[in-house]
């Protein structure tokens, strides 16, 4: 089961979307390693490109902070809906064990998935990539 601290973090924060062209709102929360909890929402814009996920956001608020690593996060949308390709890659930054870090996915009506980041991005691309 989610930890209730982290989707409830990603609940309160999805009530602040900005979502008025695909009108699909999405909270994240993440646990940073030091143990707070970092929210964000998702902020569209007409140029479709400047588009803020949620998750993106999330990290930018713990990175703010100084904490560069994390430990869980939790997203929530109508349909626990899975983070994106870009979202991904960005959570893989931010930790060195993507087979420890759980993501949480919550539904508005309770449903609820749960993944390791690295069954969600099985082949992480890494800065320490070609430097062999």
């Amino acid at each position: 089961m989610a930890p209730k601290d982290l989707v409830d973090a990603a609940r309160a924060v999805r009530a602040n979307a900005y979502a008025p062209y695909s009108v699909y709102s999405v909270g994240a929360a993440v646990r940073g390693a030091d143990g707070a909890i970092y929210s964000g929402c998702n902020v569209e814009n007409v140029s479709f490109g400047l588009c803020m996920c949620a998750e993106r956001v999330a990290i930018g608020q713990m990175v703010a902070a100084g904490c560069r690593r994390i430990r869980e996060v939790a997203v929530v949308t109508r349909d626990a809906g899975s983070p994106c390709g870009m979202c991904r890659q960005t959570l893989a930054e931010f930790t060195d064990e993507p087979e420890r870090v759980m993501i949480w996915l919550v539904g508005e009506g309770g449903t609820e998935r749960k993944f390791t980041l690295a069954e969600l991005i099985p082949a992480t691309f890494r800065a320490s990539l070609g430097q062999d």
